[in-house]
C-alpha cells in the first residue's frame, strides 16, 4: 500500500486514513542550504513517521506538501515566496475540511516556526467545527533559530547534494528572545546579512540521523496517545 496519497488511486486510499500533511515553506535559508529546506524536512519527517505507524497497523496516508508558507521575515533575500499567516491559516482550514470527508485524522507536520500562528488557528478552528485535528512541529530542544546546525545536519542526512557546505558561514546565534522584536519590525536581514542564525559549520549528518529520528517519534507519539518507545 503506497504511503504518498499523491501517487495512490483513489479506491487504494486505506478506509479511515490518518493524513500527514507536511507544512513548508519557500525561503532563504542562508548561502548554503536550497529554499525548500523547511518543505524537505517536513516531507521526510511525515514519510518516516507514517512507514513507523504502519508497522502498527495504522492506516497512515502522506499528503503532497504545502510548500508556501508564512516567510515574510525573509522577504528581502531573493527566492522567497510568503503567502502570509492569513492565506496560509485559509489553506490549511480547506485542506483539513476537505480531508475530513474520507480521512479519520489530519495531523500537521509544520517544518517552519514562522508558520505556527497559521497552524494553531487553523487547528484550532476545525477542532471546533468538530474535526479530527493535530498539529506537530518539526523541532528538537537544542535546536538553533535558522539555517545553522541544526537544518544543515538534518539536510547532511537527508540530502547531502544540496548542502553546499563550503559555503556554510556563521550567523547571528543571539536567542529568539533578543532577536525577536528587530526581526519582526525590520526581518532576519536586520539581524543578519547572511541570513543565518546559528552556526552551521560543524554540521554533521550524524547529528542530523539523530534529530531526524526524534522528529519522526515525534509525530508517532501524536498519532498514538499512548506511551510508546522508539524502536
Amino acid at each position: 500500500m503506497e504511503i504518498a496519497l499523491a501517487s495512490t488511486p483513489s479506491p487504494r486510499v486505506p478506509d479511515q486514513a490518518t493524513l500527514l500533511v507536511p507544512v513548508g515553506s519557500t525561503e532563504q535559508h542562508g548561502p548554503h542550504l536550497p529554499l525548500d529546506t523547511d518543505t524537505e524536512i517536513a516531507v521526510a519527517v511525515a514519510e518516516q513517521a507514517a512507514k513507523l505507524l504502519r508497522r502498527r497497523r495504522i492506516n497512515v496516508v502522506v499528503a503532497p506538501p504545502i510548500a508556501y508558507g508564512s516567510s515574510g521575515e525573509h522577504q528581502d533575500f531573493p527566492g522567497t515566496i510568503s503567502i502570509g499567516t492569513e492565506v496560509l491559516r485559509a489553506v490549511l482550514v480547506e485542506v483539513v475540511r476537505s480531508a475530513c470527508t474520507w480521512a479519520r485524522r489530519v495531523v500537521l507536520v509544520n517544518g517552519h516556526g514562522g508558520n505556527i500562528a497559521a497552524v494553531r488557528s487553523a487547528v484550532a478552528q476545525t477542532r471546533a467545527e468538530g474535526r479530527d485535528v493535530s498539529w506537530v512541529p518539526c523541532s528538537h530542544p537544542a535546536s538553533d533559530l535558522h539555517a545553522g546546525h541544526t537544518e544543515t545536519s538534518l539536510m547532511l542526512h537527508l540530502k547531502p547534494w544540496e548542502v553546499r557546505q563550503e559555503r556554510a558561514e556563521l550567523g547571528n546565534t543571539a536567542p529568539l528572545d533578543v532577536l525577536y522584536d528587530d526581526m519582526r519590525r525590520d526581518g532576519v536581514k536586520a539581524v543578519s546579512p547572511n541570513g543565518v542564525l546559528g552556526d552551521p559549520r560543524q554540521a554533521d549528518a550524524d547529528a542530523g540521523h539523530e534529530i531526524f529520528d526524534q522528529m519522526a517519534w515525534n509525530v508517532v507519539r501524536n498519532v498514538i496517545p499512548w506511551p510508546i518507545a522508539a524502536s
